[in-house]
């Protein structure tokens, strides 16, 4: 920072203080002050956006790499004994297809329609939080112009030139305020009404990637599907399911070597 930002930074500071004690009166604009409110919102609404975009392409991607994972483990579990109607392999081929063919496929559809126009939508709010800012440090200028005004006009100095000065600053102050303060109440408004048609094209986008992500998963998952027991499903909704693994339970339990050797 130089020595003259140094300096406008401890009078704002200054003004900011004497403002809340009272000393100045502060300028209340509730037509700015509301488009900011709004502007908050959608600026929140927008990063949680992104975040939970590149989120959910990171949980797709482990989601898969987790399946990979369990079929390999099944696959190596079955051992030879799956190798009898070859499920676990065929299951494992299934999910490194998946993995492989559609997640590494869609990743490129879903950064270039999703993500980067979400992050090139967010990119512009540091621009307009400098604007802000900077509109919020000029109305900190033309109130202390004001203040410093109204006391030469309570309290004549005996050096005549100065009230005229002060006036003259205070035009400058307001005039480069109500520049920047008017330009923000305009384009801010304008800012958030084009949230809708940016976002629209990447939200169908969006859907149609879960759709192809879904689809292939079901797909391929129905194919493993022909291979289990067909009464499996009924079992399961009838509760027999659970009766069928709990004899097979009893039957290791059975075993002398699960058991506990008597005493």
């Amino acid at each position: 920072m130089s020595w003259s930002g140094f300096k406008k930074a401890v009078n704002r500071a200054g003004t900011t203080v004497m403002m809340k004690t009272g000393q100045i009166e502060k300028t209340v604009d509730r037509e700015f002050e509301l488009e900011e409110r709004r502007f908050r919102t959608l600026e929140t609404a927008a990063n949680k956006l992104q975040k939970e975009a590149k989120g959910y392409l990171d949980s797709l991607r482990a989601m898969t790499a987790a399946q990979t994972r369990i079929a390999e483990t099944i696959d190596a579990f079955y051992g030879d004994s799956g190798a009898q109607d070859g499920i676990s392999k065929y299951y494992r081929s299934a999910v490194e297809d998946l993995d492989a063919d559609t997640v590494k496929a869609l990743d490129g559809p879903y950064r270039a329609t999703v993500l980067e126009p979400i992050s090139r939508f967010v990119s512009y709010f540091p621009d307009i939080n400098d604007a802000i800012k900077k509109r919020n440090h000029k109305l900190l200028d033309y109130d202390a112009m004001r203040s410093k005004v109204r006391k030469l006009v309570d309290k004549p100095a005996e050096d005549v030139q100065k009230l005229p000065k002060a006036e003259e600053d205070a035009n400058i102050a307001k005039q480069i305020y109500e520049e920047l303060n008017n330009q923000l109440t305009a384009e801010l408004p304008q800012l958030i009404d084009l949230r809708v048609p940016y976002l629209d094209p990447s939200f169908e986008a969006l859907v149609k990637i879960q759709l192809r992500f879904c689809s292939e998963a079901y797909t391929r998952m129905a194919q493993v599907q022909q291979f289990l027991d067909p009464n499996t499903r009924e079992e399961y909704a009838g509760g027999y399911l659970d009766t069928r693994v709990e004899q097979v339970l009893q039957g290791m339990r059975d075993l002398s070597i699960t058991g506990l050797s008597a005493a």
